[in-house]
């Protein structure tokens, strides 16, 4: 029997609720890392709805093309898996990098996050041939609703990469000159979460644009 449950069973409400606050005492507020995490999900969320409205609109406007190509006409569907295949492979990286924040080992910590930068620089170098080859073919943004959708779309997914490497690039220079610190390592979550959610975001293009698109 605990303590709380025999101070119960001999009616004494006075010790009951002196040991009730104790407890409450002791739990304490929760850790730093654990309430980070939290407001990090909250961000990503929001930044979730945003990409929803995206998609809606794309598939709103998929069939507006003004008489111009469509995405069965324009999409490579070959250099779209390649650009899917460093995604997947970044994220997985970055799983590594975050294994080896948690052991405090700082030489495969630097080494997975190179890897994950060179991966995510490849990814964001495919693209921006995508988009030069469409706009060199006439089918820029401007050209039609549903290129509008598209640009805007898998371009926002573009800068939110770009800004991600530049967050890891930060997170290598921080390791570097301050070790594991607990906020640093407060940061490498929030960045692996970050790095993470782009993925899922990445798949779901790659299914309902290109895939989709291209059968269409």
């Amino acid at each position: 029997m605990t303590e709380t449950t025999f101070a119960y069973a001999q009616g004494d409400p006075h010790r009951l609720r002196g040991i009730q606050q104790a407890e409450v005492a002791h739990e304490g507020p929760a850790p730093k890392r654990i309430v980070t995490a939290y407001g990090f999900w909250i961000f990503l969320l929001s930044d979730i709805v945003m990409f929803s409205c995206f998609f809606a609109s794309y598939a709103v406007l998929l069939g507006q093309t003004a008489g111009g190509p469509s995405g069965a006409q324009l999409f490579d569907l070959r250099s779209t898996a390649a650009e899917t295949a460093l995604l997947l492979l970044s994220s997985f990286a970055c799983g590594l990098a975050s294994i080896a924040a948690d052991v405090r080992s700082a030489r495969w910590f630097q080494a997975a996050m190179a890897l994950t930068c060179v991966l995510g620089l490849g990814f964001l170098i495919l693209e921006a041939r995508e988009f030069a080859d469409l706009v060199g073919r006439g089918a820029g943004p401007t050209r039609s609703a549903f290129l509008s959708a598209f640009f805007t779309l898998v371009g926002c997914h573009g800068l939110h990469v770009s800004a991600g490497v530049l967050w890891l690039l930060t997170m290598m220079a921080q390791v570097y000159a301050k070790g594991f610190r607990a906020d640093i390592l407060r940061r490498m979550l929030c960045f692996a979460l970050f790095w993470h959610a782009l993925d899922i975001i990445w798949v779901a293009i790659f299914s309902v644009v290109y895939l989709i698109g291209s059968g269409a």
